[in-house]
């Protein structure tokens, strides 16, 4: 099974999961997806993931999802940059999601960072997806 998007995919997966108040999401495995899950870690709006390999089949990244009072951290996941439309932004004017209450996952050459630390680090990237 192949995909056109995996990174729309994982994003998908996430946002359905919480829809059906799932504590745990997998996904496969593979590097952009854990950075982009690195950050979302790092933020807080997910608990953690794991890489979880089994016998005969490809490796897979198990989700923890976080809710807070039943509901979940994650009110709304958005990816910007398609396949079909690419979308990159210099340091200075990457967008800010929600007045600062959310984030955006930017692709920069010194690696898959938030919004304010790219802008820290004075680089801009291909802006992956919107979180808040």
């Amino acid at each position: 099974m192949s995909f056109s998007d995996p990174l729309g995919d994982m994003l998908t997966r996430i946002r359905n999961a919480q829809m059906r108040k799932k504590t745990k999401v997998s996904t496969p495995a593979s590097k952009l997806r854990a950075r982009v899950l690195d950050v979302l870690a790092d933020e807080g709006y997910i608990r953690g993931y794991a890489e979880v390999a089994q016998d005969g089949s490809k490796p897979e990244i198990e989700i923890e999802l976080k809710y807070f009072d039943g509901k979940p951290v994650i009110s709304d996941i958005r990816r910007v940059s398609k396949p079909g439309r690419r979308v990159y932004s210099g340091a200075k004017e990457l967008p800010r999601v929600r007045n600062g209450l959310g984030i955006c996952i930017v692709s920069t050459p010194k690696g898959v960072m938030s919004d304010s630390s790219a802008r820290d680090e004075n680089v801009g990237g291909e802006v992956l997806c919107q979180v808040y």
